[in-house]
């Protein structure tokens, strides 16, 4: 398969989908400049879905990425969740508020949902993606017969072979480096913290899928040397925080152009499950001793967006979702259009 032909792409690139940062209008003009902008399903309601499907549809005729999660049902745990709101309530009491009574499950799986798929098989998006793992056979065929091209993110090469296994078409190697939530299959399991580029050859050499390379990757002296070692392309998802067309709070800008970007900290305290985050006050709270166990995802996410809106409404940018992978140094902060022309000027003259 010649994935950049098949897609009609102009530069071997992908925007990740950055679930609550992304917007339609980005992914369009990603997708107008010759890249390949995604649009992140995961956190949203299918309604909401629909619209900016909608919305993305009447900015660009070209093939877009539609991404889902695919994480486990989370395990209730009363008893351990009441602990976590009770460490947690010293510091929402801070910016004079409680936190949430109880924890609650504040979007489904895409494995459980099966709305989510009806929308997604409305929207016959040239390329699916998913995240935290794999959907069942069904979902997988009803995709495939769409006319859907299958991504699938993964940590390592048994769940490359997973994916392969299931019927995934592109695997995107996403090393420890990457910003935002790591895509283990299971986030309790031994992570051997591949980096990128170890990873994307490793299954660029076992060969039985093709790969995009993820995390770190900033510009096109990366692109370049993702392509060298095999990569279909390199999908790039910090690289984007910054342009105007992101959801990107001017606190979360501004600490990824402050030093906190060369200190990136990989923490489960605000959602639950491993993510990359620029260095603030709640990576600092997930590096306390103190701390109870962490609930599972993303119920602990429930509890990280209140206490991030009531030290937001107080004035407090530090306890945002500010993910940001190991190359948050080199952001650039433009139009999105005007960084993939930058990025490919850059990748034609390595």
């Amino acid at each position: 398969m010649d994935f950049l032909a098949r897609l009609g792409l102009s530069i071997p690139l992908i925007q990740a989908p950055m679930a609550g940062t992304s917007t339609p209008v980005l992914a369009a003009e990603v997708c107008n400049a010759g890249a390949l902008g995604s649009l992140a399903l995961g956190a949203i309601s299918p309604d909401e879905a629909r619209r900016q499907i909608a919305e993305l549809r009447s900015l660009t005729a070209r093939p877009f990425n539609l991404n889902l999660f695919v994480h486990a049902a989370p395990r209730l745990d009363p008893e351990g969740e009441a602990a976590w709101l009770d460490a947690l309530a010293p510091i929402f009491a801070e910016y004079d508020a409680q936190p949430p009574a109880a924890l609650e499950t504040i979007y489904q799986s895409f494995a459980d949902n099966a709305a989510m798929l009806d929308v997604v098989l409305e929207a016959k998006a040239a390329v699916v993606s998913f995240h935290f793992g794999l959907p069942g056979a069904e979902t997988i065929a009803a995709l495939k017969q769409a006319g859907c091209l299958l991504l699938g993110s993964v940590t390592s090469l048994a769940e490359a072979e997973l994916s392969l296994a299931a019927g995934i078409d592109v695997v995107v190697a996403q090393g420890w480096e990457a910003g935002g939530h790591r895509g283990m299959f299971d986030p309790d399991a031994r992570d051997d913290r591949l980096g990128t580029f170890a990873l994307t050859r490793l299954l660029t050499h076992w060969g039985k899928l093709p790969v995009i390379a993820a995390g770190g990757i900033m510009d096109g002296a990366g692109i370049r040397a993702a392509l060298d070692l095999g990569a279909v392309a390199a999908q790039l998802g910090t690289a984007f925080v910054a342009c105007s067309e992101t959801h990107a709070d001017a606190g979360y800008r501004a600490l990824l152009a402050s030093d906190a970007a060369q200190h990136t900290v990989m923490t489960r305290a605000i959602s639950g499950r491993p993510a990359r985050c620029l260095a603030n006050r709640f990576t600092q709270l997930g590096e306390r001793p103190d701390l109870p166990p962490v609930p599972a995802y993303p119920r602990t996410y429930h509890a990280g967006k209140a206490l991030n809106a009531a030290a937001k409404a107080r004035g407090e940018a530090l306890y945002g979702a500010q993910w940001a992978g190991q190359g948050a140094p080199l952001s650039r902060a433009m139009p999105a259009a005007e960084l993939v022309a930058l990025l490919a000027a850059e990748l034609s003259l390595t």
